[in-house]
């Protein structure tokens, strides 16, 4: 029996094993720090350089704009309307100047107030939601005008709704100034320019409430909650007029897109406006990609703990392997010898298998001559006792001195002659592997017509009459014309025989057509066969006769040769009594397409 092993050579394997699995999941987490440090680096560069693209593309789309009210109210049309307020000639002429300003520099609306803050010209005079005969003088653009000269200010539009940037500039000296000229930008396109690129970016007011953003669960949301004094603040310049801000959610916490993924979020401030910009970018892919890294550092360190296992165990397997060379040298030696003695005993046991077959082969080819044999003597014994009744027939019309009826008895004996070495010459292929002729058309009737000739002495003697089908145009059946006659010749025999013993009776045999062949049906008036011998009527040597009157071969041949001519042998009671016996054969593969056609 095999030593246990040593506890100590236990322990090593599993000390190994665990040192290099805690290495591995060091390696690991130290892997997942970096690429989580790397990823984050990166992602916090990308947001810086977000946040310098966004600035420069919100002050480039204000700045080409920051001229235009300053410009428009140094033209002549404009200083005339201010002098003359109430001259309808001035007004038109100054609404038509800021309507061409405002096609031409593509702002949305451009207009000028008084210095009490009623506009008197505006770019939209004549449409619906105009600005003329309107007070802007709450608005922090108005106020920031009269006061410093130039002011700017975001929000939605009392008027018509709609938010814009306004940019205004002071008309008329500090000390008397006659009105304000205001630009209003439509910052929508810089929006929609977020929106479509799915960009994170949003602009948060000087209260952080966001007034342009590209995700939609953004805009108009505090960054924070808003203190009171901001709210009414907003309230009293109207600054999100129409807009309930109160009520809106701050964004505070995990910030998220549209589709709920989390963000880093970075901001930068906007002057001089005191804007904010935000800018965010998904934070998953920090978290995947450190992931990523740590599954390969552990994918990388399995590996290499693999290796070092199998390294190592191969140095222990050469040590056992050298250990024990000389224990396995003396156990092939033994197992040498043992495995010497086994093939000599089956040496000897494989010379007796092979007596022993031959000696069965021998029997199996004496049994197989003895059936042929016993056939043989079956068939012939009919067409013999045929012969025997003509020769004598002869011989009483020799005696007569009718020598026509010799001469026709004679020819009868030769063909009878001829027929048993035609019947010997088929039945030698009984039992015996080799290859069938191919099939030819047959013509039942004529193969009926010539086994009653060959019975007919035997039916004569049996005082049995014989009934054959009347001639018809039957179709062929496939098959060999002997072989067909050797089948017919068994089971009228056997007909006859079983209705020997009722009288003189009559035995009849017809052809039919019955799908999907042709039927042979022979009627005897005999006693029947028992149920219980249905089974093993057709096994060979089996009979029901006295012994020495039958070998009990001839339904196990008749079987034999339906079975290579594809037809079938069954049997059923006559009403009346007796016996049907039911022979189906195949057509011949011509007449049964044209049957079918």
């Amino acid at each position: 029996m095999p030593r246990p092993l040593p506890q100590k050579r236990l322990l090593r394997p599993a000390l190994l094993i665990a040192g290099l699995l805690a290495m591995t999941a060091l390696l690991s987490a130290a892997a997942f720090a970096l690429a989580q440090y790397t990823a984050s680096a990166r992602l916090e560069a990308e947001l810086r350089d977000r946040l310098t693209v966004t600035r420069h593309s919100v002050v480039t789309e204000i700045e080409r704009f920051r001229y235009l009210p300053a410009v428009v109210g140094q033209d002549a049309r404009v200083r005339a309307l201010l002098a003359h307020p109430g001259n309808a000639a001035a007004v038109d002429a100054a609404n038509a100047y800021l309507q061409t300003v405002r096609d031409l520099s593509g702002v949305d609306e451009l207009y000028v107030t008084d210095a009490q803050g009623l506009t008197v010209a505006a770019s939209n005079w004549n449409q619906p939601g105009s600005f003329l005969g309107h007070s802007y003088a709450f608005r922090p653009y108005f106020q920031g005008a009269m006061q410093d000269g130039a002011a700017r200010y975001y929000a939605v539009g009392v008027t018509t709704g709609k938010p814009g940037y306004f940019l205004s500039a002071r008309l008329g000296p500090a000390s008397a100034p006659t009105g304000v000229a205001v630009v209003k930008v439509d910052m929508a396109t810089l929006e929609g320019t977020w929106v479509r690129a799915n960009e994170h970016v949003a602009l948060a007011d000087p209260d952080g409430v966001i007034f342009l953003s590209g995700p939609r669960n953004w805009k108009y949301r505090p960054l924070q909650p808003l203190a009171a004094p901001a709210l009414e603040r907003m309230l009293a310049e109207r600054r999100y007029d129409g807009l309930d801000i109160t009520a809106a959610v701050p964004l505070t916490g995990a910030i998220t897109s549209d589709t709920r993924e989390p963000l880093r979020i970075a901001r930068a401030a906007l002057e001089p406006d005191g804007w904010q910009i935000v800018v965010g970018l998904p934070s998953a892919p920090v978290l995947r990609s450190a992931w990523q890294v740590a599954g390969l550092a552990a994918l990388a360190g399995l590996l290499a703990s693999v290796g070092a296992l199998i390294f190592w165990q191969r140095r222990q397997l050469i040590r056992l392997k050298l250990n024990q060379n000389v224990v396995l040298e003396r156990r092939v030696a033994e197992r040498t010898a043992e495995l010497a003695h086994e093939i000599e005993e089956r040496r000897r046991a494989e010379d007796e298998l092979r007596q022993t077959h031959e000696s069965l082969v021998h029997a199996a080819k004496l049994a197989v001559l003895g059936r042929m044999s016993a056939a043989i003597v079956h068939e012939v014994s009919q067409p013999l006792s045929a012969l025997d009744n003509t020769l004598a027939a002869a011989e009483l019309h020799l005696s007569r001195g009718d020598t026509g009826r010799v001469g026709n008895s004679l020819g009868s004996a030769r063909g009878l002659l001829r027929r048993m070495q035609t019947m010997v010459r088929h039945l030698k292929t009984f039992g015996a592997k080799q290859k069938l002729t191919p099939p030819e058309p047959v013509d039942m009737a004529a193969v009926l017509a010539a086994s009653a000739e060959i019975l007919e002495p035997r039916l004569r003697e049996l005082g049995v009459g014989l009934a054959l089908p009347a001639p018809a145009s039957l179709p062929p059946v496939s098959g060999n014309a002997v072989r067909l006659e050797q089948v017919a010749t068994n089971l009228l025999l056997n007909a006859a025989e079983a209705s020997a013993g009722a009288g003189p009776v009559t035995i009849t045999a017809a052809l039919d057509l019955h799908a999907p062949g042709l039927r042979l049906t022979i009627a005897d008036r005999g006693p029947g066969i028992p149920e219980d011998m249905r089974e093993r009527i057709m096994e060979p040597f089996f009979t029901t006769r006295v012994t020495g009157e039958g070998l009990g071969l001839g339904l196990s041949i008749v079987r034999t040769i339906l079975e290579q001519t594809g037809g079938t042998l069954t049997f059923a009671p006559r009403p009346g009594g007796g016996t049907l016996t039911l022979v189906d054969l195949p057509l011949h593969q011509a007449s049964a397409s044209k049957a079918a056609r």
